[in-house]
């Protein structure tokens, strides 16, 4: 097709941009993917891109939300204190949005379901997935991943990635207090309750080690995409991280005691 631009980012997928639209590779998830961003155009959560359904490569297609994301290391706008809450309240009103989504009979998802199905996950809530304008978080894209689950599973690894909760010594790394106070204000700008502020921390373990499992599937059944991210070591840097995680817990859910002020909860 003419006029394609490959776009950046685009990890495990071959992403291009024509005109105001994405084409996407496909896959058994994608029509529950466009049953739910319907969904979230009817309930008016302007923070996803609309679908458009298939074009004739077999490539889905998607409105192309202008805007910037980010990736490590990250921009200084996208490390934000302004930042952090206004992604913790976007995805409060996206996880909102879905909790009267019920999926199309036979639906398929990339991952499984998580119990409780509360909500629909995004489930790669990042800032390589989340369009920023003028430094703040306005939607999410690259729906791929979601799939029904609990609030904290999607809540717990968004907060891995924009606060984040990496090992200090690596890049975009925070000295832990900073970490524990940014982990407060993320989880009060979404309104997370007391049960799931608890489970916090521990569920962020439980992505991390989600993510190194599925990383090295994918690498063994012969995705050179995954492949790649072991090779350059992308699975040892989150392990560290877990160990991370494990080493300050305390302190972490220390932070989780914080209000963001911003957030009215």
């Amino acid at each position: 097709m003419a006029d394609e631009e490959v776009l950046a980012g685009g990890g495990v997928n071959h992403v291009v941009r024509v005109g105001d639209t994405v084409r996407r590779p496909a896959g058994p998830w994608t029509p529950a993917v466009h049953v739910l961003l319907g969904h979230l155009a009817a309930r008016g959560f302007a923070g996803a891109p609309r679908s458009h359904g298939i074009d004739e490569q077999g490539r889905e297609i998607l409105d192309f939300v202008p805007g910037l994301t980010a990736d490590c290391p990250l921009p200084g706008w996208a490390r934000s204190d302004d930042a952090l809450v206004a992604a913790g309240e976007l995805l409060r009103r996206y996880h909102d949005a879905t909790a009267d989504f019920e999926a199309p009979p036979g639906a398929e998802w990339y991952f499984p379901a998580v119990s409780p199905a509360e909500v629909i996950c995004h489930g790669d809530v990042a800032t390589y997935n989340c369009v920023f304008r003028e430094g703040l978080p306005v939607a999410f894209i690259d729906f791929d991943t979601a799939h029904p689950g609990p609030r904290v599973w999607d809540v717990a690894y968004a907060a891995y990635r924009f606060v984040p909760l990496t090992d200090p010594r690596h890049a975009d790394g925070r000295p832990v207090e900073e970490q524990a106070r940014r982990l407060g204000l993320f989880a009060g700008a979404y309104g997370l309750g007391e049960e799931d502020r608890a489970a916090l921390v521990e569920t962020a373990r439980t992505r991390l080690e989600h993510l190194v499992r599925h990383m090295h599937e994918r690498a063994a059944a012969g995705d050179e995409a995954f492949a790649g991210h072991v090779a350059r070591g992308d699975d040892v840097s989150y392990e560290c991280d877990l160990a991370h995680l494990t080493r300050h817990e305390a302190v972490l859910r220390r932070g989780l005691t914080c209000r963001s002020p911003r957030s009215g909860r």
